[in-house]
């Protein structure tokens, strides 16, 4: 027979066993749910802070929903773009998650307060304008419709993991809501000509700019007798080309408000810094790389802390860049609002700045690392090297078109590096090898050993493609049908 007392312990052990695993459960399923109250809280403060400066007037129900959605918008932004900016210093382990996160966060929020006024213009005003609306009313719910069915695509794509543009998402909620408040002749298609053309030329650009970025470094260093010594002198070359394009972008939108610089003063003054720059991290580079050994992996070392200023400055031009899409919709309720349409230009409020700049912020530290993960680490293999590629070839592509006022997507455009350093890699790769490139072009490689050659992974190139073909599309049919519905119930 056995031991009733044996019996009662493993009974016991059991119901433990059961305990822990549900404490194991509750711990999983808290985590998410934390992150989502923080974000309710965020959501209920900026509608709150809207209410405090608009109570007085009538309509500031509708400006206090405007906030809110305009601040959801923004979170989503934070969630699903800040994978561009980090993602490839965290796959290349320079940066740890929480440390990428800490530096987005900064970088984010004074982009977007110090230069994110020039694109807010384009997309609150230049995509749909008030005065091809017929009634002020009608604008405004428009654009509610827009921030709205943007907010909850972008929230979609995060959740399924696909890094979407959040640009074409708004912009594609902007020109629906437009298309159903009055017609095709309300939507400025000379604008939106432009900003298409930019979507396609972007990422190409991007993936071009990174490739050429990653072939001189090979050419110059990676392929050197002595790679240590070709790295002493052109590591700093690297560190003064992006010192230059930082202060440039730099003289061009965060000195705006001081002094109005054109662009041949701010690429003097880019110049200057560069090159200062360069002499400063001369030195510094040469003492970092004693003891050195001459390999390939030495090198990564010599490359992280310009990564991390790269990846920074990425960051920077994406807040000054993307906060567009967050408050743009936002900033075009409340001129409509305050002016009724009748301004010729689009003024933007610095609280309406702070609540895109925050809410990027907070959404890249609740959601975003779901999606660093999948830009840094599973499209291609990066290292240091080819993680500052990426991430200078962005940085420069964003800063050129933000300059110019166009909303471009950042996520075609850092995505697109990222393509360009993998099927960069593949070319030369079969270049080098062209022993094996023939063996593959005769088929006496197998097919699972062909598809190992490839260094992008293709089922993910496919599902980025279609899911940026299908961004502006599906937004702007979702925000047609939003603003039907407010238009029926409010209107």
């Amino acid at each position: 027979m056995s031991d009733p007392n044996t019996n009662q312990w493993k009974q016991l052990d059991r119901d433990l066993g059961r305990l822990g695993q549900i404490e194991l459960a509750t711990k999983f399923v808290a985590k998410p749910m934390v992150g989502f109250g923080i974000a309710l809280i965020f959501l209920i403060l900026a509608g709150l802070f809207a209410a405090l400066v608009f109570w007085q007037q009538p309509p500031f129900l509708i400006i206090v929903a405007a906030a809110v959605f305009g601040a959801y918008m923004a979170l989503n932004i934070g969630a699903n773009d800040v994978a561009n900016n980090m993602g490839p210093a965290v796959g290349a382990n320079a940066l740890t998650m929480g440390g990428a996160i800490l530096i987005a966060a900064v970088a984010e929020s004074a982009g977007a307060l110090l230069a994110g006024g020039d694109v807010v213009s384009t997309i609150s005003k230049g995509i749909i304008d008030p005065a091809g609306v017929a009634e002020t009313e009608i604008f405004i719910w428009a654009m509610m419709a827009a921030l709205i069915s943007s907010a909850m695509w972008v929230n979609l794509a995060t959740y399924v993991g696909a890094p979407v543009s959040t640009t074409h998402s708004v912009v594609g909620g902007v020109m629906g809501a437009g298309i159903a408040a009055a017609g095709f002749g309300a939507v400025n298609w000379a604008t939106m000509s432009k900003i298409a053309a930019s979507w396609v030329i972007s990422p190409v650009l991007g993936g071009i700019i990174a490739a050429m970025f990653l072939a001189f470094i090979k050419a110059k260093i990676i392929y050197q007798e002595d790679k240590i010594a070709a790295a002493r002198r052109w590591v700093p070359v690297l560190i003064g080309i992006m010192a230059a394009a930082f202060a440039s972008y730099l003289a061009l939108k965060g000195l705006k408000r001081v002094y109005k610089v054109d662009l041949g003063l701010a690429l003097s003054i880019g110049a200057c810094i560069g090159l200062l720059l360069y002499f400063v991290s001369r030195p510094l580079i040469n003492r970092q790389s004693q003891g050195l050994e001459n390999h390939n992996k030495s090198l990564k070392i010599l490359f992280n802390v310009p990564l991390i200023f790269s990846a920074a400055l990425l960051s920077f031009a994406h807040g000054a860049n993307d906060v567009a899409n967050a408050v743009g919709p936002l900033a075009a309720i409340v001129h409509a609002l305050e002016f009724d349409g009748s301004a010729t230009k689009v003024a933007i409020p610095l609280w309406v700045m702070v609540i895109g700049a925050f809410g990027i912020s907070f959404g890249l530290f609740l959601f975003g690392p779901k999606l660093i993960r999948m830009v840094g680490s599973q499209i291609t293999k990066l290292n240091a090297m080819r993680a500052y590629c990426v991430a200078l070839s962005a940085a420069i592509t964003v800063i050129v078109a933000s300059w110019l006022g166009l909303p471009v997507s950042s996520t075609h455009i850092a995505v697109g590096a990222v393509f360009g350093v993998g099927f960069y890699r593949e070319y030369e790769v079969k270049r080098r090898t062209q022993k094996m490139a023939k063996l593959a072009q005769s088929g006496r490689l197998a097919p699972e050993e062909r598809k190992r050659r490839k260094l992008v992974r293709r089922s993910h190139f496919m599902t980025i493609i279609a899911a940026w073909v299908i961004t502006v599309p599906a937004a702007a049919l979702l925000s047609a049908v939003i603003f039907l519905v407010l238009n029926v119930i409010f209107v």
